[in-house]
């Protein structure tokens, strides 16, 4: 079993435990977060809108008797609808407030360790957002302000009105922007990141959208059309390459991440044990500095085509501005 030193340095998305990526059992996801954390996962993330209160309450049982061995980091603010659709964004400070007391509720807990806006509202000043959740901060129901998705000037002016613990941002071989302002701003200010989707969802380790509804993959342009067929491409040299060195495309892709930056916390997000095990063998066989410059040369910064989200989405984030 890997060492309990390295996997602190990781986190554990839950987001596709409650059927982002097809279905799931709750079972599994529970023996899953166990797992995680018996293997020195400290780190679990979640959203009160995945699966609409699903995920929180499925972590909520995970870590009954467990809660002094994690950390548990929130994103709110995102609006939904009964048949599953985006509304928007709210990060009203009644909203903040709000939303945090449904999410103490249903993970049942006193108080939260990261509480983060999904999402920049564009109708209310971060200043606003930030100051309510410091007030959570003050009355003891939240322990850090994180951010998700902003850029370097909304990044700045939250971190004026109370100091930011974590920026979380999507980040892999597919997704490098942030390494140009972001990450040295973060840097800077002495600001953490966790850092999600380092396996472009599944594209990278060569997982495919499921043919069942519900796996919202099968909308994103890095999966369809001729980028899809592109990247597919690419990917097939990638695991060859991982293959070659005596990893799977997964491993590799994670320790990819551990190697570029390794200040930051990566988030995996598996489903099942097995699928949680096989990425933590990456943590045994970090990269050398030849075998990153391999993978890099195989898909170099901007390589994969295609938005990580539709254009749609990609209009709404500030960290893209």
């Amino acid at each position: 079993m890997m060492s309990v030193m390295k996997t602190a340095n990781l986190a554990l998305g839950c987001m596709g435990m409650s059927g982002t990526y097809g279905p799931a059992t709750d079972d599994e996801s529970i023996k899953t977060i166990h797992e995680a954390i018996e293997r020195g996962i400290t780190l679990l993330d979640t959203g009160d809108f995945y699966g609409m209160g699903h995920n929180e309450m499925l972590i909520g049982r995970a870590i009954a008797g467990r809660r002094d061995k994690v950390r548990i980091s929130v994103k709110f603010g995102a609006l939904r609808g009964p048949d599953n659709s985006w509304l928007g964004v709210d990060c009203r400070p009644a909203a903040v407030s709000n939303f945090a007391a449904y999410s103490l509720k249903r993970l049942g807990v006193d108080v939260i360790d990261v509480y983060r806006p999904a999402r920049l509202d564009p109708n209310v000043p971060i200043e606003d957002t930030v100051g309510a959740i410091a007030k959570l901060i003050e009355k003891g129901y939240v322990r850090h302000v994180g951010l998700s998705e902003v850029g370097v000037d909304t990044i700045r002016r939250a971190h004026k009105v109370s100091p930011v613990h974590d920026l979380q941002i999507e980040y892999s071989l597919a997704s490098r922007n942030p390494e140009d302002k972001i990450f040295p701003v973060l840097e800077e200010l002495g600001i953490g990141a966790t850092l999600y989707g380092i396996l472009s969802r599944g594209l990278l380790s060569g997982s495919k959208p499921a043919a069942t509804p519900g796996d919202f993959r099968a909308n994103l342009p890095r999966f369809s059309g001729e980028e899809g067929a592109r990247n597919a491409a690419l990917v097939e040299r990638l695991a060859a390459f991982a293959s070659k060195t005596g990893r799977t495309p997964a491993q590799l892709s994670v320790a990819w991440v551990l190697a570029k930056q390794p200040r930051l916390t990566p988030l995996l997000g598996p489903r099942t044990r097995e699928q949680l095990i096989d990425l933590l063998r990456a943590l045994d066989k970090p990269l050398t500095s030849q075998e990153l410059a391999d993978v890099e040369a195989i898909v170099p910064k901007g390589a994969i085509e295609g938005g990580r989200y539709i254009a749609a989405q990609l209009a709404h984030l500030d960290s893209e501005k």
